[in-house]
């Protein structure tokens, strides 16, 4: 199994040893799209997914998720942070075995999520209803300094509940002087990228992990794609995830970077457990 870069004791000791620097954030890959980032001492994680309840699900199935990567930090270990996000239902970006020691080990920790999926996420996590904050496309809140916007995914296709609610959202973050898109799973859609020339956009993060039938679950970009995205939004870097955690669901970032370098397009590949910081940008031109 590929070892994550810094793990356990050492992450931590990295996140720790970062919280000093108020000039800059600081991004780690924690896995699949789960990300935390580090501002002035304040903590949010995206998507996290730091167990095995889908390999435990799957075993003995004809789809099982054998895990390629070893998980870099167990989530009660991660008793500083404030806010979490979910960008969907799936089990990958709305992780029992993740959120609840989560919530444990942080009692005021905030939730972001589609308003859309309120009762499944509570019923999932078993949490009273109104606890977390929900958006949908073009409504924000702020929490912890970050303020959240809420943009369309398509998970395959934009699917809306009957209110008309989005249930797979991207998310703006927009903190000091920086912007983060974090799309969740999506695939491209007509008026997504003038949807998102709104802001300037300072570090993409999107998946690459791309379609295919045989695996029978919804597809996202692949690499192409991310890197032709990133540029169309002229994203200052893009970094890829969604890939390397499960042997039927991944793609290798070659593809990725062949296209991103063809385009002109600033990107970084990340390890599981590497730090990345804002310091690294480029310059805005």
């Amino acid at each position: 199994m590929i070892q994550p870069v810094l793990q356990n004791a050492a992450l931590l000791a990295d996140i720790e040893h970062a919280r000093a620097d108020f000039e800059n954030f600081h991004l780690w890959w924690l896995g699949q799209s789960g990300f935390l980032i580090q501002w002035q001492g304040r903590r949010l994680l995206l998507d996290p997914y730091l167990s095995d309840s889908l390999t435990r699900k799957y075993a003995n199935t004809d789809k099982p998720h054998v895990p390629m990567t070893e998980r870099p930090v167990a989530p009660e270990c991660l008793n500083f942070i404030d806010v979490v996000t979910s960008s969907h239902n799936h089990t990958d970006h709305l992780d029992a075995e993740t959120l609840r020691p989560l919530f444990k080990a942080n009692p005021k920790l905030e939730l972001i999520i589609p308003e859309a999926n309120r009762e499944f996420v509570t019923d999932r996590l078993g949490i009273v209803t109104d606890i977390p904050i929900g958006l949908d496309s073009g409504k924000s809140a702020t929490v912890a300094g970050f303020k959240f916007t809420g943009v369309p995914a398509a998970h395959e296709t934009v699917e809306k509940d009957e209110g008309g609610r989005c249930k797979y959202l991207g998310y703006v973050i927009e903190f000091g002087n920086w912007t983060i898109y974090h799309s969740g799973d999506t695939v491209g859609y007509a008026g997504m990228v003038d949807l998102l020339q709104v802001w300037r956009i300072d570090l993409a993060l999107l998946p690459i992990n791309g379609r295919a039938v045989e695996r029978r679950v919804a597809g996202n970009l692949n690499g192409r794609e991310a890197a032709a995205l990133a540029k169309d939004l002229k994203a200052r870097v893009v970094i890829p995830c969604h890939y390397e955690m499960f042997e039927f669901n991944t793609a290798t970032p070659e593809e990725f970077v062949r296209a991103a370098e063809s385009l002109a397009q600033p990107c970084r590949v990340l390890r599981c457990g590497e730090r990345w910081s804002s310091a690294d940008l480029p310059a805005i031109q």
